[in-house]
Order: structure tokens, then sequence, then C-alpha cells
């Protein structure tokens, strides 16, 4: 079983999902926009991959940032940007074996779950 974090309607998440539908992998899908963050959780997605990894510097949140927020970016700003803006995750963030994998790739996800 894995953990995939998103929003329902992202183009990208709907083609995960397709992919671990169409592989047989089990997942409970857990949607920002209805359920927030955890917040203990996201720090430890922080300090594991750092708010460069987690953050999605192309999408609309990150664009309607305000310069001096973008600049001052660190970690715990991210925290308290995502935890009030969780949508400015990089999608779909995806736990197996507490390893996160962020975004998808056929075959990246392929290589996960050999």
């Amino acid at each position: 079983m894995v953990d995939i974090y998103g929003i329902k309607n992202c183009d990208t998440m709907k083609k995960a999902f397709h992919w671990l539908d169409e592989n047989n992998i089990e997942y409970t899908f857990h949607d920002y926009k209805k359920e927030g963050v955890d917040e203990t959780q996201t720090k430890q997605w922080l300090e594991q991959l750092g708010w460069e990894s987690i953050i999605n510097k192309r999408g609309t949140t990150w664009r309607k940032l305000d310069d001096e927020t973008k600049h001052a970016m660190n970690n715990e700003l991210a925290l308290s940007t995502i935890l009030e803006q969780p949508s400015i995750i990089k999608r779909p963030l995806l736990i197996k074996n507490n390893e996160i994998i962020l975004g998808f790739k056929p075959s990246d996800y392929q290589a996960i779950f050999q």
C-alpha cells in the first residue's frame, strides 16, 4: 500500500491514478484541497528533501507569491506557506516504504514498483 498526495482534478494526478490502477497498485489518496496537510508530516518532507524539491515553482500558486517571499524562501517559510496553500506542493507526492517520490513519470513508477 502506498500513499499519494495531491489534488484530485490535476492532470498529472489523473495520469498517476491511471498508472496505479492499471498496474493494480493499492493506494490511499490524500486530497490537499479537502484534507489540507499535516504539519508534522510536512516538516518531515521538508527535512528529507528540502523546500526546493517540495515546492512547485512552475505552478500558479508559486507565481502568485510576492517576490519578497520567493527570495526569502527556506524550509521554515515553506512550511507555513504549504500549510496555508497546500497546492504549492509538487504533485503527485507518493510515499512508498517511507521513500518520497515527487512528480509522475511512468518509467520512474515502473522502477519503483518492480
